[in-house]
């Protein structure tokens, strides 16, 4: 039998208004402190809610997401954890911050956008994107980076090219005319699901009708053991482990092999991995 991986990764997020984020993160650094003194990763705040990725020892973890759940700041609703083992510890520090938003895109019209429903029934669970992948009236979009496409993605998805989130909102603006006409429903997904929800309410003002993955492709990996079926490729993440495979194990894939550097928005990205890998 296989030693339990010493480090345990979780990502989640929760759109609830926060009426004081920063009280809030000064509770959520006095709980790490607590429960969880090797807790390592990023918890971001913001009016609109919560978004974290943070990794510790099994126990200790448990320890901080019950404690997170008791609360209160989050609403009566469950917080889901995406759940994934690895042998590299995927952060060096532990950083509670608090922001205008836990997930800044810039849209359009943005002020006039209803908020992101993160449980509207536009959420597609694994099982039912699987079904989604082969209907030939769905758009199947990528709503991440080209660099993380280029590493891995479902099959048949469409790679719009994003050096900056503004090439997507000008590359769905483009094509929006035409999946309007042909009656497409535009069936999009991220890593962990927050990015589609604050888009879905820009792309329905286009007057398009949109389907997203609940839970991102982590949820997928994590709840479909023959994920393989559906996912080419590796899943970037945005840690020291670099990638997954469709299992959710860290692979042996390296910064390098991730970002073209003759590319002026991916040789960035390369230097603050390098950095990362050696913090």
């Amino acid at each position: 039998m296989q030693d339990r991986a010493p480090w345990l990764h979780s990502s989640f997020y929760r759109f609830s208004p926060l009426a004081d984020p920063v009280a809030v993160a000064a509770h959520l650094r006095e709980l790490a402190r607590a429960l969880a003194p090797g807790l390592l990763g990023s918890i971001v705040l913001a009016p609109e809610g919560i978004s974290a990725a943070l990794a510790a020892s099994p126990d200790e973890l448990a320890a901080f997401e019950l404690a997170l759940q008791r609360s209160g700041h989050f609403g009566d609703a469950p917080l889901v954890f995406k759940h994934s083992a690895g042998r590299t510890p995927p952060f060096g520090r532990l950083k509670v911050s608090v922001k205008p938003e836990i997930v800044a895109l810039d849209f359009p019209h943005a002020a006039d956008l209803p908020p992101p429903d993160e449980h509207d029934d536009s959420h597609l669970s694994p099982a039912a994107w699987r079904a989604l992948l082969d209907r030939e009236d769905v758009v199947l979009l990528d709503n991440r980076n080209h660099f993380e496409w280029r590493l891995g993605r479902f099959r048949g998805a469409i790679d719009p090219g994003v050096q900056h989130f503004r090439d997507f909102v000008a590359f769905v603006e483009t094509q929006a005319p035409q999946w309007r006409a042909e009656h497409k429903t535009v069936a999009m997904y991220c890593t962990g699901g927050v990015r589609c929800d604050k888009t879905a309410p820009w792309m329905r003002s286009l007057g398009l009708t949109v389907l997203q993955l609940d839970g991102g492709i982590l949820n997928h990996l994590q709840s479909m053991p023959d994920a393989e079926r559906d996912w080419e490729g590796e899943c970037y993440v945005f840690d020291k482990r670099i990638a997954l495979d469709a299992r959710l194990q860290e692979t042996a894939t390296e910064a390098g092999a991730v970002f073209d550097p003759s590319l002026p928005d991916e040789a960035w990205r390369l230097e603050r991995a390098r950095r990362l890998d050696e913090s």
